[in-house]
Parts: structure tokens; sequence; C-alpha cells
């Protein structure tokens, strides 16, 4: 989650232009992660994001970051069953939190998502 000053900063990728996401005065930017992507099977999706800077001055900008601790688990994630249908199958293999995390450590910031090697299917 962001909450960003007048001043912003943050933009998104879509459709390979860079687009600036407006300041909410008493709003908040939620940003998908790449587990929900997998979790929701792409019922909500990530999006590559950037941050600018941009002006000059003071400014303030508060983020917070929610995750599931990484110690030593053995739990599988990844779509949830009850958003399964035939028509709608799984789109993604299931993986532990910590081979998710090293996946994504290891795909670095190359402009590519780890989740894109959980396919399960090119589409």
């Amino acid at each position: 989650m962001l909450v960003q000053d007048h001043i912003g900063g943050l933009q998104v990728l879509h459709q390979n232009h860079w687009v600036d996401v407006p300041p909410m005065s008493q709003g908040l930017v939620v940003n998908i992660g790449n587990l929900l992507q997998v979790m929701s099977n792409d019922k909500f999706t990530s999006v590559e994001h950037r941050v600018l800077l941009k002006g000059a001055g003071p400014r303030v900008t508060a983020i917070a970051f929610f995750g599931i601790g990484y110690t030593s688990n053995s739990r599988l994630y990844g779509p949830i069953e009850e958003l399964l249908s035939e028509s709608d199958p799984p789109k993604y293999k299931k993986t532990t939190i910590q081979d998710f995390v090293a996946g994504a450590y290891k795909q670095g910031l190359d402009g590519t998502s780890f989740v894109q090697l959980l396919k399960l299917t090119d589409d």
C-alpha cells in the first residue's frame, strides 16, 4: 500500500507506456503482488511499476509491505480452489513461499516476472 504526497512519482506500465498514477488526497494505492496474482489465478494481476523523482523540495511517501513469514514452511501456494472451474482451470503450478521468494530474487529486475515461470501453459 502506498500513500503519496502531492508530488507523486508512481508510474505503472500500461500497454508498453509508462503512465502516471496521480496522487490522491485521503486515498491509498494498493499494488497487487505477484503471489496474489498466482493465488487468484489472474483474477487480480500485478503490474510493473516504478517511481520517478519529481520536483524539488521535501516530500513524504509512506509504503507498507505485507507478507507471509519466510520461515521454513512446506505449505504450497497456488490458485485458490474456489476460484477454479472447468472453464477456468489453474494457470499456475503450486510453490512454497521459500521457492517463490528465492525465484523472484534470482529473476532480478530485468523487466520479467517470476510469475511467468510458474505458468502451466503458454497464453
